[in-house]
């Protein structure tokens, strides 16, 4: 994100939403007191077709012509506006040309008392409007974050603690790091737990980790870590009960099946293993703060780890490998092992045989969950 300058011209506008509608109105909110007046204008962007995006831009030329009634100055703000990417509508001859048109009175434009901001979704970088704002006045861009990203659970985190500062709260680690996996890689839902912690903790300043459990809720890609997490901590009644609901779902969400949760569990048990045998070479060491943790990674021989990335450690998110350290500890190397092995052939069993899918990964979890060897 580019830093903030002050002009008279701005563009907000980035793939998270969140951010850019918190953003935009902040700015908003301050041009306006610093104007003052009661001309400041509003106009909705968001359309669906070309000829609704041709009326927008009228309805901004308009505003940006017409003087404040009671004197003094102006804000215009055109918000959420969706025809400044890629689509059908962005890229149809009528809006890129009036949208041309519009970046050339711009540059001409007297911005004596008046200020004009745009907030959008992803923007095409590569259009002459985008060009014009971005060399006359200042733009924001705020991409969302994605669990790829190895740094978003250390952004989720700094914004977790912006966001409890400014009401006067504070948070445990150990709570911290429960309600980032609670709402993964998703700003949106952060804000949202974190004013359900606030209104649920009232008076009291310190968060705890039994608040974060009592209230804050998992979100769709959080769920599918939950089963994971049931597996790594070896709690049995949790795990089955984690597996029915994600069972339940796979009959409604297409994009969800009984091969792709066995695969994230693998996933997991892999994670496990390369982090013991981490520990075990002395690269890492335990503990309960992540950037630590992620320091520790950072020094890790590089040399010394596969090429290949699914052996890799560092190919991992390390917040994956940070909410696994406790886990470690309550398996063997061989017993890790052994549960690669378990849900390998459970995947020969769901690939090739008729046996119910429910069934099959019962087995195989209670199989790896409850052996008689415990880990030290």
């Amino acid at each position: 994100m580019s830093a903030a300058k002050s002009t008279s011209l701005a563009l907000v506008c980035g793939d998270d939403d969140f951010a850019v509608k918190q953003r935009a109105k902040q700015l908003f909110q301050e041009w306006s007191a610093e104007l003052g007046g009661m001309d400041h204008e509003t106009i909705e962007a968001t359309v669906s077709n070309g000829g609704d995006a041709l009326t927008a831009i009228g309805k901004l030329r308009e505003a940006l012509n017409t003087l404040p009634f009671f004197g003094g100055g102006k804000v215009v703000w055109l918000c959420d506006c969706n025809f400044l990417g890629e689509d059908r509508t962005a890229s149809s001859a009528a809006v890129t040309e009036t949208l041309a048109e519009l970046a050339e009175e711009l540059k001409i434009f007297s911005w004596q008392n008046v200020r004009l901001l745009i907030s959008a979704g992803k923007v095409d970088k590569r259009k002459v409007f985008y060009k014009t704002l971005d060399k006359l006045g200042t733009t924001e861009v705020f991409s969302a974050w994605s669990q790829d990203d190895k740094d978003w659970a250390e952004r989720a985190e700094s914004a977790a603690r912006d966001a409890l500062s400014k009401r006067e709260k504070n948070i445990s680690e150990p709570a911290l790091a429960e309600l980032i996996g609670r709402a993964g890689a998703n700003a949106r839902q952060l804000e949202n737990e974190v004013e359900k912690l606030c209104v649920f903790t009232g008076e009291r300043n310190k968060i705890e980790m039994a608040d974060v459990t009592a209230i804050c809720a998992h979100n769709k890609t959080a769920k599918a870590f939950a089963l994971g997490d049931a597996l790594g901590d070896r709690d049995l009644p949790r795990l089955l009960k984690r597996l029915d609901e994600e069972l339940w779902e796979t009959k409604f969400d297409k994009d969800k099946s009984e091969i792709g949760l066995l695969y994230g569990l693998i996933s997991k048990v892999r994670a496990m293993l390369l982090l013991k045998e981490m520990l075990r070479e002395g690269w890492v060491k335990d503990t309960k703060d992540y950037n630590s943790f992620k320091a520790q990674l950072e020094r890790v021989p590089a040399d010394k780890l596969a090429a290949e990335r699914k052996f890799n450690p560092l190919s991992l998110n390390p917040y994956v490998l940070y909410k696994a350290l406790p886990q470690v500890k309550k398996y063997t190397s061989a017993e890790l092992v052994q549960a690669m092995d378990t849900l390998l052939r459970c995947n020969q069993r769901l690939v090739s045989s008729g046996l119910d899918e429910t069934l099959v990964l019962q087995q195989a979890l209670v199989q790896i969950v409850s052996p008689t060897t415990m880990a030290v």
